[in-house]
């Protein structure tokens, strides 16, 4: 009988040890909870700042664009090279565009190519007038050339 009131003890005080555990752990985890909630907030923001910092940002136009929007979204490819001549209005407009379809002839390109890369060549007045056309006005290469002249 002295045995097994011994082992009853020792049992009571396990069960009372492992009750002890149990509420240290729920307190261990309830911390290690809102350790992981403050480091998931903590990555979202770190997450977030990057992205700010990666994103650029947009600037606003100075001028009004004379192309259509479809011209305008229409991204160059990398391989096109940019023609090696400048108009300023002051020169014959008839020999800039002679002199822009034969280097143009060398790399090719779409009609949407040959709108921006005849923009690219304009410089001083001639280049205010093309900033100065209605917005979305020029669709095509034919048309904008036609303004040209």
């Amino acid at each position: 009988m002295q045995q097994l009131m011994e082992t009853m003890r020792a049992l009571q005080e396990a069960v009372a040890a492992s009750r002890v555990d149990i509420v240290v752990s729920q307190a261990d985890n309830e911390e290690l909870r809102r350790t992981n909630e403050e480091l998931r907030r903590s990555l979202q923001q770190a997450i977030e700042r990057a992205v700010d910092e990666r994103a650029p940002p947009i600037p606003p136009r100075a001028h009004p664009m004379s192309f259509s929007q479809t011209i305008m979204d229409t991204v160059l490819p990398t391989t096109s090279l940019s023609p090696k001549v400048t108009f300023t209005g002051v020169e014959d407009p008839e020999a800039h565009l002679t002199t822009f379809h034969t280097q143009m002839m060398l790399t090719g390109g779409s009609d949407v190519v040959y709108c921006k890369l005849l923009m690219s060549t304009l410089a001083g007045a001639a280049l205010k007038w093309f900033v100065n056309l209605p917005d979305e006005h020029i669709t095509t290469f034919d048309q904008f050339a036609t303004l040209f002249r």
